[in-house]
């Protein structure tokens, strides 16, 4: 979703997730993109809910303590939405052009959202012209709740800032793969970023994102099992599953609490691939690339290849971003990573961008 601009020109990224608000600042510049600001702020459990917005005025704080923390002089500000509020499919509309799919888009649209009509905003992409003859094209088809919106935005304007795009995660991450690792011809990679209350999973297929789900698990899930398992406060249980404190209890009732919701996890995803290759034949997916907090979960990463079979990695959101200029530690980097590939991928959003 954006809105429209009369030229580019330099915008603040903010990822407000459930969890925590990100903050990336980039320049583009004739050699790349270089790391200008990063920051991360944690928020209260239930400030944010699947994607709603709660306890807005300690989202609206957080972020105007982030942007005065870090010396931020932008104003014009790009976030994003997941979760069930935004509805993306992959559908085939009568072939027309761009023009003509944008003026008949509400009604073309229609049997595909499960909400009204006009409670939604609604843009799309279109991922193939009609080829075989058949009158038909494939088109990426996008709707959000104007609610949502506009409670994202209404905190935005609060914090002092301009919010000028509101993007979709899964596009975002799109975004930041593009800049660190070059598309290979024929190849479908699949993004799996684990949020800390949502997973959003997307099939990219020669740079363009053509299959998207979210699912309503994440880091979240880890820590509440080991909270119920280890008898302990959600924060020690946050800590244990980050190793940034030692457990009293067995290392071996730990592992277990993190392996059996890592296996819950990992079997969302793969019956998530399931679908999108039993629709589309002939489809493969090449390599599966981790990012979100709850990548960083002991063991998940092995579990994931194990029970799909197809090779992971660990998305690095600043492998092809020269943080140099403003010596950025990086080792502070390669820990944070994990957290911004979202806030990356929108940090690259410029006005003049449909």
């Amino acid at each position: 979703m954006s809105l429209s601009f009369l030229r580019k020109r330099e915008a603040v990224a903010f990822d407000i997730g459930s969890n925590s608000i990100k903050l990336v600042q980039m320049n583009q510049t004739k050699k790349g993109w270089e790391l200008m600001k990063m920051g991360m702020a944690e928020l209260p459990p239930e400030a944010i809910v699947d994607g709603s917005i709660i306890d807005s005025m300690t989202v609206t704080n957080t972020l105007r303590d982030l942007v005065k923390e870090h010396g931020v002089k932008v104003k014009d500000a790009v976030s994003s939405l997941t979760g069930h509020s935004v509805i993306i499919k992959k559908v085939s509309f009568p072939a027309m052009t761009e023009d003509e799919l944008a003026d008949s888009i509400q009604w073309e649209a229609e049997q595909y959202i499960p909400f009204p009509i006009s409670d939604v905003n609604i843009d799309f992409q279109i991922l193939g012209a009609d080829t075989d003859g058949r009158g038909q094209m494939d088109v990426m088809l996008v709707a959000v709740k104007k609610d949502v919106i506009n409670d994202y935005t209404n905190v935005i304007k609060e914090a002092g800032l301009n919010p000028v795009v509101i993007d979709v995660d899964s596009f975002a991450l799109e975004n930041m793969m593009e800049i660190n690792y070059p598309v290979t011809p024929g190849e479908n990679i699949a993004m799996v970023n684990i949020g800390a209350s949502i997973t959003s999973i997307s099939v990219v297929m020669g740079g363009l994102t053509i299959f998207t789900r979210s699912i309503p698990m994440g880091g979240n899930q880890f820590t509440e099992e080991l909270q119920r398992q280890l008898n302990v406060s959600f924060k020690d249980a946050e800590d244990m599953k980050l190793h940034r404190k030692e457990s009293d209890s067995d290392a071996e009732q730990l592992a277990s609490s993190i392996d059996s919701v890592s296996t819950n996890l990992t079997f969302e995803v793969k019956r998530s691939l399931d679908f999108f290759l039993g629709g589309a034949q002939g489809s493969y997916v090449s390599k599966i690339y981790l990012s979100g907090g709850g990548s960083k979960v002991t063991g998940l990463q092995n579990l994931m290849q194990e029970k799909t079979s197809i090779p992971v990695e660990l998305a690095n959101p600043f492998k092809g971003i020269d943080a140099s200029s403003r010596h950025f530690d990086k080792d502070r980097l390669k820990e944070a990573a994990p957290f911004f590939g979202v806030a990356v991928g929108l940090a690259t959003r410029r006005f003049a961008d449909r």
